[in-house]
């Protein structure tokens, strides 16, 4: 009987990191010094290694290397020629420079990103929309300081905040900075400065900084967020409402925002806007006056897309137990679900059939190591099981028992 198709001569894993060049990751090495003095646990086998722990979604190094022990016989497959120790594991989550991982992340997602696009969003203000927001990880120890007030009773636990930025029309992060839970959110925009002339950025309004609004202004890039409740204007100029524009604008304004000591002047646009489902009133201000009030409005109706990616990292890859207790291995620990979750999307692009991501994962995180060509595996799920009954009827077609054939099943 003939091996059916689906069947590989490689382990998930190894197909996923395919995508990964390893001429490109021993370059980003030598450029960050990462493998200096390294005799065997080189940063590509770093990388298999927590690739294989987010995967997988173990909580300790102990869990990773038996999970490796006990696939010693295709651990070639993945370029690995031993099990790493513990020790040089949790000696190299210290050393090795996280920084390391996001480059590698970012050398994966440039290559792939023009197959991550969406093509069925044809607007084009929206293909050049970036979406800016951060989510904050508990953490057990005050590793890095948490928000809040000290309890009076037992230790405060710390945090770790991922600055994100995502295209609305790719869906995995674009830009990640790491802070403490504690640092104000407005303090990344600083480091929004790379954007394209022309591009749209949203955010919450917990992003003020008036003074990065304004260098927004001066270099061509459009802004849409909210304005805060107690936020001090000066209205200039009334806008007229189009008869034809959305029921939900109520005004249209020019007004003058004041920062700096020296009363600094930013001109921007305020848009009151009734959401008649929720009935809320929103205020979004921005510095582009020629978007329609209702596209405005739209624009910081996308900027959810960004929870719904937290939403999916958190499910699929829960970031609740690090198997470091320094910054270092706890950055480097995200940075390997945030490369897992682009390999399994990288995957999810080439897929015709609808799936899930949640699903997908499953699939991958329970067949790991099974020996599946995962990408028509996911195309056709019945199509193993129908092929091996068709080859089976053919092979006792002639027999003098074809009774026997049901002694495979």
């Amino acid at each position: 009987m003939s091996k059916s198709k689906h069947f590989t001569g490689q382990p998930i894993l190894n197909q996923l990191l395919i995508f990964l060049d390893k001429g490109k990751i021993r370059k980003i090495a030598m450029q960050d010094q990462s493998d200096r003095y390294v005799k065997k646990f080189s940063t590509y086998n770093h990388t298999v290694v927590m690739l294989f722990l987010a995967f997988e979604g173990y909580h300790s190094i102990r869990e990773v290397v038996l999970g490796l022990l006990a696939n010693a016989h295709k651990l070639s497959h993945l370029g690995l020629s031993y099990v790493v120790r513990r020790s040089t594991f949790s000696e190299a989550n210290q050393r090795r420079n996280s920084q390391v991982f996001g480059d590698i992340y970012m050398s994966v997602y440039r290559k792939y990103a023009s197959s991550l696009a969406d093509s069925r969003l044809s607007d084009a203000d929206m293909k050049r929309l970036y979406i800016m927001d951060s989510t904050t990880m508990s953490l057990f120890k005050d590793i890095l300081k948490g928000v809040g007030r000290n309890p009076k009773e037992g230790k405060k636990k710390g945090g770790i905040k991922a600055h994100t930025i995502i295209k609305a029309d790719e869906n995995v992060p674009y830009l990640i900075r790491y802070s403490a839970a504690v640092r104000h959110d407005h303090t990344f925009l600083k480091e929004v400065h790379h954007l394209p002339k022309g591009s749209i950025i949203t955010f919450d309004k917990g992003y003020v900084d008036y003074a990065q609004y304004q260098r927004f202004t001066e270099c061509s890039i459009w802004y849409v967020t909210r304005l805060k409740d107690n936020a001090l204007y000066e209205a200039r100029m009334e806008f007229d409402i189009p008869d034809d524009a959305d029921s939900g604008v109520l005004k249209d304004e020019e007004i003058i925002l004041y920062y700096g000591q020296n009363k600094e002047e930013h001109r921007a646009r305020r848009i009151a806007y009734w959401d008649s489902e929720n009935k809320r009133l929103f205020e979004f201000i921005s510095n582009n006056f020629e978007l329609s009030a209702e596209k405005i409005a739209l624009i910081y109706k996308r900027r959810w897309q960004i929870e719904l990616l937290f939403k999916q990292l958190k499910q699929n890859f829960p970031l609740k137990y690090f198997v470091g207790d320094n910054e270092n291995a706890i950055e480097i620990q995200i940075w390997a679900a945030m490369l897992a979750n682009l390999l399994i999307t990288l995957v999810k692009s080439r897929v015709r059939r609808k799936w899930a991501f949640s699903n997908m994962v499953s699939v991958i995180r329970q067949q790991l190591m099974s020996y599946i060509d995962i990408i028509a595996f996911l195309e056709d799920p019945e199509g193993t099981w129908r092929k091996t009954i068709n080859e089976n009827k053919r092979e006792y077609e002639n027999s003098l028992f074809p009774e026997m054939q049901g002694a495979y099943f």
